[in-house]
């Protein structure tokens, strides 16, 4: 199975958001390519919130580019087999700790936002990664920061975005 037919799988199987659900699966209904950052109509990503349910905090990253803290996540790769394995990578690569397990039961949201040219949108499927107790995390190339945040202090760091995806993420626990 390919990388876009779990996509496909994965959102017909996401019962929440049904109006923005339908979009994505049009636009990759309408794109075979529609997976890839190479797709200038738009491309589904992946990303994950690394949770500390037992602190009662998620880590979030200071995005190099866009200067915004954020959850983990980005580009679907070749060697990605499902949109879990990306979401997971882009977890561990850019958290730097090993052994985060997605939380069960498929994706918590999905956000679409608009990117800058030559590409027009990012269609972000939105997990949920459990960090192991006593988790060290380690800043990566694609950030300016790395920090753990208590939950109620996210609202004054990050935008709504991120916001929903950890009141989604709370609701999931």
């Amino acid at each position: 199975m390919s990388l876009h037919d779990d996509a496909v799988l994965v959102l017909k199987s996401y019962e929440d958001q049904d109006e923005l659900r339908r979009t994505y699966l049009d636009h990759l209904s309408a794109h075979p390519d529609g997976m890839w950052k190479a797709c200038e109509a738009g491309h589904v990503t992946a990303s994950a919130l690394v949770v500390d349910p037992e602190r009662g905090r998620v880590l979030l990253t200071l995005h190099r580019k866009l200067n915004m803290w954020l959850q983990m996540g980005g580009h679907c790769e070749p060697g990605d087999a499902t949109l879990s394995d990306a979401a997971l990578r882009e977890a561990t690569e850019e958290s730097g700790i090993a052994g985060l397990t997605l939380l069960p039961g498929g994706p918590v949201r999905l956000d679409r936002h608009p990117i800058p040219a030559p590409c027009n949108w990012h269609l972000d499927v939105q997990y949920a990664a459990l960090a192991p107790g006593g988790a060290v995390e380690a800043i990566s190339e694609e950030s300016l920061d790395l920090r753990w945040f208590p939950y109620d202090e996210v609202a004054g760091v990050a935008d709504a975005s991120v916001v929903r995806l950890v009141e989604r993420t709370r609701a999931a626990l």
